[in-house]
């Protein structure tokens, strides 16, 4: 990865979604998805050498709450995952950064922050309002 890339941030005065900006985004969403692999082999390492009797009670109880906690994360961490191939995809066929409901660009904040982002801030705040209302029903 060349340090220009890693220094370009996106910004509002060039076309959207230009070649640099997919650029950008692709390399983001690859690091991204090589750190949440990397903490699951880890992770996996962890509970292997983990894999030991614990004659005490109090441990063993406290060793499986946290290798639950740990399972709970990683399958949290590979649902996102396929957000993060999903985006990539998106990448590939030039509907990264546009918002499913409206078509509108997202905005480029938002992406920074949430490179998975599928809605527009707007959309996800009414998409929020909606399911809040059946929730509240």
């Amino acid at each position: 990865m060349s340090t220009e890339v890693l220094e370009y941030r996106p910004s509002e005065d060039e076309p959207f979604m230009n070649p640099r900006q997919r650029d950008y985004f692709r390399q983001k969403l690859e690091r991204w998805k090589e750190d949440i692999l990397r903490e699951s082999r880890e992770t996996l390492e962890n509970l292997q050498e983990e894999n030991q009797n614990h004659p005490d009670m109090a441990d063993r109880a406290s060793s499986e709450s946290d290798r639950a906690l740990e399972l709970r994360t990683r399958d949290r961490q590979r649902k996102l995952i396929s957000k993060i191939d999903a985006a990539l995809k998106r990448i590939e066929d030039g509907s990264y950064g546009y918002c499913e409901e409206t078509g509108e660009p997202i905005g480029l904040a938002r992406l920074d922050a949430r490179p998975i982002a599928t809605l527009s801030l707007e959309a996800q705040e009414t998409h929020e309002r909606r399911e809040k209302v059946y929730r509240d029903e």
